[in-house]
Parts: structure tokens; C-alpha cells; sequence
């Protein structure tokens, strides 16, 4: 395997232990199935930027557990796709999805390969959170995006902010700059068992805790849409996260974390939309 394919296999395997560890963990689950009008916090928070989706052919990009997915297709949608690149997700995901009654069709593949995995073009392709800090190269990524849509079609993401990614975990002096900003090829490489989530008792063992990220800026990123001949419709930053990296630092309100002092300082998250020209 090339250097490339070795990372994307680490990650795999990173991504099917955090699959059941999530699953193990709640993860809303139980509030999608038991509640037909139940929406993730995720896709409730964007409902005005998704728009009106009925009749629309939506796919969903690195869609894990297929939380928002199933939200997704609780909108009025006709078609729903989910493409994920570890097949624990998906087998976790489609039984989800049964239960919840949301007809979706799951497709296992890398993101990068989702235009040559899936048929068909799309009205709105969807991806959130913490979806591009496993991907080397955001201009390839965003020539998916625009391949996947139909003129005229939408695109949304929202994930974590580039600059709260380079903030180092040992906060007991203040909060310091400690990763890289800008992409780069190689990757930051981790080995640690878990994931974002509490892990319970009886959680599955975790066995598989390397896994490669990269980092994108801003600039980048936007001019990765736009050298894709995608349109940019809106573009927010804003200083609430959907996790809490440093507690001691952090409040929650609602859904959201931010900063307890000054939360103005830092931007955590950002959210964009765009479309393909007609």
C-alpha cells in the first residue's frame, strides 16, 4: 500500500473502535428512534440553512452512526445516501436506521472515492462535525463536493474552527498555539485509546488508537470551494464548540461549550454553505 493508503487504513481502523464505543456511549440514539420528529443536535442548529428539502436527493459525507443522516431524512427528502469509509459505522448505522424508520442507503468508501461509489447526482451534499481534519487535501476534497451536485445543488458543512485545532491540550498556563495552521502533507499522528465521548463500563475494547490528522486553514479551505466553481453562499465563525477540549475552561449552554473568560477570543467552529452555478 502507498504511504496515503496506510494512513486512510489506521484511520479505518481507529473509526470502527470509536464506531462502538459511540454506539456503547448513547450517542442520541434512543431519541432519534423513539421520536419520529426528533432532529440531531447537529442538523437542528443549521434547519434554516438546509432549507427545504423536500423531494431533494441528499448524500451525507463521512457519516459515522448516520445520526444526522436520519435527521436528514426526516426532512422530506426523496433520496438520503451515507458514505463513510469504516464499515463498522455503517453496520451499526443501518440497523439505526431501521429503527427509526428512515429509509437511507449506505455506502462504504472514502470520502475521496464517494463520486466513483455512489450513482446518481445530488441536490445537497452534507458533512459535519469534525469531518476535515481526517483528510489530506482539501481541494481534492472539495472537487468531490462539486461533483456530486447537480447545478443549482447546495452544499453545507459545519466543523470545528482551524485555529481551535491548533491549541494544545495542556491548558494549565492558558491556552497556546501548539499545532500547525496550515495544511500539510504529512500528517499529525496520535496513538491513544478513545474517542470524544465518556466511555462506559462495560464499553467494547479499543484496540486500535492510531490515527493520522491533518490541518486546513480557512483560506484554504475557502479557496478550495471556490477553485471547485462552487459558489459561496455564507460563511460564520463562531466561538460555541459541540465538545469541550479543556473543561476547566469551558461552560455549556445548552447543546453548545465555550470559553467561561472572554469566549470572543476564539473562534471554535465554523459553518458554510455554497452552491453549484446552474
Amino acid at each position: 500500500m502507498s504511504t496515503r493508503e496506510t494512513w486512510f487504513e489506521d484511520n479505518r481502523a481507529n473509526w470502527d473502535d470509536r464506531a462502538a464505543l459511540h454506539e456503547a456511549s448513547g450517542y442520541g440514539i434512543e431519541e432519534l428512534v423513539t421520536d419520529p420528529a426528533h432532529l440531531s443536535p447537529e442538523v437542528a442548529q443549521d434547519r434554516d440553512r438546509i432549507g427545504d428539502l423536500t423531494g431533494l436527493d441528499v448524500i451525507h459525507l463521512q457519516c459515522h452512526l448516520g445520526i444526522d443522516t436520519v435527521s436528514l431524512s426526516r426532512l422530506g427528502t426523496r433520496r438520503v445516501v451515507g458514505v463513510d469509509l469504516s464499515p463498522e459505522s455503517l453496520r451499526r448505522a443501518r440497523p439505526i436506521a431501521d429503527r427509526a424508520g428512515a429509509d437511507i442507503e449506505y455506502v462504504e468508501a472514502n470520502v475521496y472515492d464517494a463520486r466513483a461509489a455512489v450513482g446518481g447526482s445530488f441536490d445537497f451534499v452534507y458533512t459535519s462535525l469534525g469531518v476535515l481534519c481526517w483528510l489530506p487535501d482539501v481541494a481534492e476534497w472539495a472537487g468531490v463536493i462539486a461533483s456530486l451536485l447537480r447545478p443549482g445543488g447546495r452544499f453545507l458543512i459545519r466543523d470545528d474552527h482551524p485555529m481551535l485545532m491548533t491549541i494544545g491540550e495542556d491548558v494549565s498556563d492558558g491556552l497556546r498555539i501548539e499545532q500547525p495552521y496550515f495544511e500539510r502533507h504529512e500528517p499529525l499522528t496520535w496513538d491513544e485509546v478513545g474517542s470524544y465521548v465518556e466511555t462506559p463500563q462495560d464499553a467494547p475494547e479499543f484496540t486500535h488508537g492510531v490515527n493520522h490528522q491533518w490541518s486546513h486553514s480557512i483560506g484554504e479551505i475557502l479557496t478550495a470551494v471556490l477553485g471547485a466553481g462552487l459558489v459561496l453562499d455564507s460563511f460564520e465563525e463562531t466561538p460555541y464548540s459541540a465538545w469541550t477540549p479543556w473543561p476547566d475552561l469551558m461552560v455549556r449552554e445548552g447543546e453548545r461549550h465555550r470559553l467561561r473568560e472572554d469566549p470572543d477570543r476564539l473562534a471554535m467552529q465554523f459553518v458554510l454553505t455554497a452552491h453549484r452555478p446552474g
